[in-house]
């Protein structure tokens, strides 16, 4: 039987000097482990801050959707009473339901057409854009409290601005915030005067499409119209499904703007969903119970979100794919 060689022994260093392969492998895990520990060190802060304030929080109210808690003493074990009388004894759930579901409808597609539309005119080549740029993405940073504050002096029906221009053209006062018919489209119209936020993130959509689609389309002839179609709306698909999902999981968190300004009135006009939540657990001490309006709220988000990402294949489109 022959003998193993220098080079064929575990551990031995190969002829050029080099270690072996089982050497290298070993080098290889010990970095990657190390590189493991490094960037769990650095992501410790976000791991602390999730458990404390996003995990924890939700398995909290998890188990007390499950329970009768007044937010003192021991929580009461109800098991589904909570999720029965929801459905079945409470009309402020599906008042709030259809409230918010009427805000996301008429909400959603004007914002979405409206940010795409301000976005291919602030990707214009013209002097002074970038000022407008500006303009457009302040209302984005200012704090909602201020910003319903300031939209109440706008839909004021005797002194407010817009009744004021209104009734330039012989329109008579409208009670924006007083008429259960008037009180949501004033919201939705509150709501796109910070529409900017998502322009900045189309606008980088826009400029992202390579420039020689729109020669080529030029050259063979195609028209504003068929450009939009053919190259431009493809190309921002992804964009657009972005902001819808982003915007659809907002539209259900509606909360400020009510609370502020109408107080979820007239007549439960503007009652939202997270106005509803937070009557039932700081104003009525239901916390048991805001826990289950919760858990029904995120089944509802999951739910209508899985279904946006279900039809995406049939409009959204990504480079390189091959329909």
């Amino acid at each position: 039987m022959s003998q193993l060689s220098v080079t064929d022994r575990p551990g031995a260093a190969t002829p050029a000097g080099r270690p072996a392969a089982g050497q290298q492998r070993r080098r290889r895990s010990t970095l990657a482990r190390r590189e493991a520990w490094t960037g769990l060190l650095w992501v410790q802060a976000w791991l602390l801050g999730f458990v404390l304030f996003t995990a924890g929080p939700i398995l909290g109210a998890l188990y007390l959707a499950f329970t009768d808690w007044k937010g003192s003493g021991v929580p009461r074990f109800v098991g589904l009473q909570n999720f029965i009388e929801i459905f079945t004894a409470d009309p402020l759930f599906w008042q709030s339901l259809k409230v918010t579901g009427i805000f996301a409808l008429l909400y959603l597609p004007a914002s979405l057409l409206i940010g795409l539309g301000m976005a291919m005119l602030m990707n214009q080549k013209l002097i002074g854009v970038r000022v407008f740029r500006t303009i457009y993405y302040l209302p984005s940073v200012l704090s909602g409290v201020a910003v319903a504050i300031l939209w109440n002096f706008v839909f004021h029906r005797e002194y407010g601005i817009l009744n004021g221009f209104i009734g330039l053209f012989g329109v008579p006062p409208v009670p924006w915030l007083q008429d259960p018919r008037w009180v949501l489209p004033a919201l939705v119209i509150m709501q796109l005067w910070g529409v900017g936020s998502s322009v900045i993130i189309y606008l980088g959509g826009l400029q992202g499409i390579p420039s020689e689609l729109y020669e080529v389309a030029k050259i063979d002839g195609a028209g504003w119209w068929h450009t939009l179609r053919n190259i431009t709306l493809p190309m921002m698909s992804p964009v657009i499904f972005f902001q819808l999902v982003l915007g659809l999981i907002a539209t259900f968190q509606v909360f400020t703007q009510a609370y502020v300004m109408t107080g979820g009135g007239p007549d439960y006009g503007s009652y939202f969903y997270a106005l509803s939540i937070y009557n039932r657990a700081f104003v009525e001490l239901r916390l048991g119970y805001a826990s289950a309006l919760s858990v029904v709220l995120f089944v509802i988000i999951v739910a209508v979100t899985g279904v946006i990402f279900k039809t995406s294949k049939a409009w959204v489109y990504y480079a390189g794919e091959s329909r």
